[in-house]
């Protein structure tokens, strides 16, 4: 994997092609993740040289994610991180995701995410999704004015269509979208991944492993529990799920005969796709971490390329479902 620093957009921030996914830090996902275990999590990331941490607001109903990071990168760390953040979606009562895209709204998340984070400003703040009753102008225009006032050193959006990233783009300097992205969902290749890359606009993707599928070891009779949201994604369920399995096999002699993990493999591909500029891997330990930051030694040739995009090829349309 080709791990030169890559540029967000013109502000002058870098980037390294993989970074933290920090939603699963969160604990509303999956059982037993503890504070002390996100923390660690974190830090062992920052060791391992993945120093882009990818949180917002709502990851946790109380900014779970968020103090965590705060806790890993005290002292002399934050110059070292370059963090993300998102605004515009919280948490009601009942775990009822709600989305709000008014102006104060967003001021006071990034207010309180600031105050968690325990640092004056964001390396990246993404508006983190569309509100239905809010024009999209409006939004932006809060985004430009935390730019300006220095509470981020750049913008980005995510979960947009292309229409709405051009109307947000009119109103505000636009550096980055962040979109989900893998060997088998690949919906932003249409008219997304270009019009961000006519742009100068960097890409960054998530679920590059698909939740975990692509990591190949999961067996064919798993039954994720109630309290595993991955039970809600067909991805996960029947025929298409034995049918995704059966995409991992195809792809599994690649890793063999590289003798590389086929995590190592899915996220170096992933990360050498024209216009990804960095891939979010989510984990819930350091030793997760550890393991995927092997994939910065990953190397990708000819005969790999060739036999995973005949496998992609052979798959065929995926059944698929956003987050948002």
């Amino acid at each position: 994997m080709d791990i030169t620093p890559r540029p967000l957009g013109d502000t002058g921030v870098e980037v390294g092609p993989l970074g933290l996914g920090c939603w699963p830090l969160a604990g509303m996902t999956r059982d037993g993740i503890t504070h002390a275990a996100a923390v660690a999590t974190v830090a062992a990331a920052l060791d391992a040289g993945i120093s882009h941490l990818d949180t917002a607001y709502c990851y946790g109903e109380r900014g779970e994610s968020e103090r965590a990071i705060a806790e890993a990168i005290a002292g002399q760390r934050r110059e070292s991180a370059v963090i993300a953040g998102k605004c515009g979606i919280h948490w009601e009562p009942g775990r009822r995701q709600c989305v709000d895209g008014r102006p104060a709204r967003l001021r006071a998340e990034v207010d309180e995410s600031l105050a968690r984070l325990g640092t004056d400003r964001l390396d990246l703040l993404y508006l983190h999704a569309a509100d239905p009753a809010v024009p999209i102008e409006e939004s932006a225009g809060e985004l430009a004015r935390l730019l300006t006032a220095g509470k981020t050193r750049a913008v980005g959006a995510s979960n947009l269509s292309v229409e709405q990233l051009e109307r947000f783009a009119a109103v505000c300097p636009l550096s980055a979208c962040q979109m989900h992205f893998n060997m088998l969902q690949r919906e932003i290749e249409s008219e997304i991944l270009p019009w961000c890359r006519r742009r100068g606009v960097t890409m960054f993707v998530y679920w590059p492993l698909m939740k975990g599928l692509l990591a190949g070891e999961m067996r064919r009779d798993l039954v994720f529990p109630p309290t595993d949201s991955r039970h809600k994604y067909p991805m996960f369920n029947g025929s298409e799920f034995q049918r995704n399995l059966d995409f991992v096999d195809a792809i599994r002699p690649v890793a063999i005969r590289l003798g590389c993990r086929l995590a190592d493999v899915v996220l170096a591909w992933t990360a050498e796709q024209p216009g990804i500029g960095c891939v979010l891997f989510g984990a819930t330990a350091a030793d997760q971490v550890v393991r995927n930051a092997a994939a910065l030694r990953c190397d990708l040739d000819d005969e790999a390329r060739q036999a995973i995009a005949t496998a992609i090829r052979d798959r065929g349309p995926v059944a698929s479902r956003r987050p948002v």
